[in-house]
């Protein structure tokens, strides 16, 4: 199989993933769940990964990096926390229903930055246009469906100069693209462990600037006589079990981007991404999505067919071996924003694991695809 479809999850991963699950599940029982060897293990393996994960996102207590379930119970956290009932929220036009569901479910205002695709400079400026009176901004850090790279630093600066929190959605650029969070002095970033990251699914990291109000309540391992959960981070806001066998593999992950580099992920997505581009370009029959510019795009490339609906191309796709994903991608704001809504798009999305020459077999099945449609 040629898997294209890393936006969504990645499939393939470093080997040590698995090997560390499978530890995990046979040596770990839960943290803060007696004085044992298997639970004191996992509390052990739960704190290495806070401070692995701290260190890669620059946190400088490893206690602010927690524990979720994945992206959207992070940014769960992190809006209920900043958004009231009826609140008034910036978001970008890129928003993926993981940001503007919870937000839909409080009855927020949202101001919405609608500008063109991969163009960071306009959306800045309409930014700084509508920030006034808001209670918080939200913003992807990358466009799942288009690549598109937010300007998030200087989104930051905006919303540190104006005293606005920021929560930033970084499920598609974590892993890909640096992110130092101290130092944006956003108050959330909330990111998946089945991405980027190259761990499993069930796992993801909210880093927390400051308290935070819980999402779920019950048992955290401490403070058992307390009605409330815990004052302090991170025991307040990971109550029940953790899954200790994804975060086993979730550390295994994050040790093998820290000893790559997401300077080395980048740059050998963006190639794969170029050949993949040319490619498909060369057939003459879709439209692409592309920016060109290594600035403005990760490796994920939206495409729409010519005389063929984009449903139809994947599944012809994905029986002759080519995995990719088409649709709206839950995040029918970012296709309401580039124009894509009624069609929606196919999107190819590379990864590490990927070779040029697989993506020039891929882009060469999609042409003779659409030659015999």
């Amino acid at each position: 199989m040629i898997y294209l479809d890393s936006a969504a999850t990645s499939l393939y991963k470093p080997p040590a993933v698995a090997n560390a699950v499978l530890h995990a599940m046979r040596t770990m029982a839960s943290p803060g769940r007696g004085a044992h060897r298997p639970a004191m293990a996992a509390a052990e393996l739960c704190y290495r990964c806070r401070e692995r994960a701290a260190r890669l996102f620059g946190v400088s207590e490893p206690d602010r990096v927690v524990l979720t379930f994945n992206a959207t119970h992070g940014l769960n956290i992190a809006i209920r926390s900043l958004v009231p009932p009826g609140g008034r929220v910036l978001v970008s036009g890129w928003e993926h229903n993981a940001v503007t569901r919870p937000l839909y479910a409080l009855g927020a205002e949202l101001r919405i930055v609608k500008t063109p695709l991969f163009d960071r400079t306009a959306f800045l400026r309409e930014a700084a246009r509508l920030i006034e009176g808001v209670d918080a901004v939200i913003c992807t850090q990358v466009s799942n469906v288009f690549g598109f790279i937010l300007p998030i630093e200087e989104l930051a600066a905006l919303c540190r100069a104006r005293e606005v929190p920021l929560v930033i959605d970084a499920s598609q650029g974590a892993g890909v693209l640096p992110l130092n969070f101290d130092r944006l002095g956003a108050a959330f970033a909330a990111m998946p462990g089945h991405k980027g990251l190259m761990g499993p699914q069930g796992t993801g990291l909210l880093l927390c600037q400051n308290d935070a109000r819980p999402l779920l309540y019950g048992g955290s391992g401490s403070e058992s006589r307390n009605p409330d959960m815990p004052s302090f981070l991170p025991d307040r806001l990971e109550a029940g079990t953790p899954n200790v066998c994804g975060i086993a593999g979730l550390y295994a992950a994050l040790g093998w981007l820290l000893d790559k580099g997401t300077e080395r992920v980048r740059a050998g997505e963006w190639r794969l991404l170029r050949t993949l581009a040319d490619a498909l370009a060369a057939t003459g029959r879709l439209q692409l999505f592309d920016s060109g510019d290594p600035e403005a795009q990760t490796g994920v490339l939206s495409v729409i067919p010519k005389g063929m609906s984009c449903d139809a191309l994947a599944e012809a796709l994905g029986t002759q071996g080519v995995a990719v994903r088409s649709g709206l991608h839950c995040a029918p704001l970012a296709h309401e924003t580039a124009g894509t809504l009624d069609t929606g798009t196919l999107r190819f999305s590379v990864s590490p694991f990927l070779s040029g020459a697989q993506t020039e077999r891929a882009a060469a099945i999609c042409e003779k695809i659409l030659k015999s449609a």
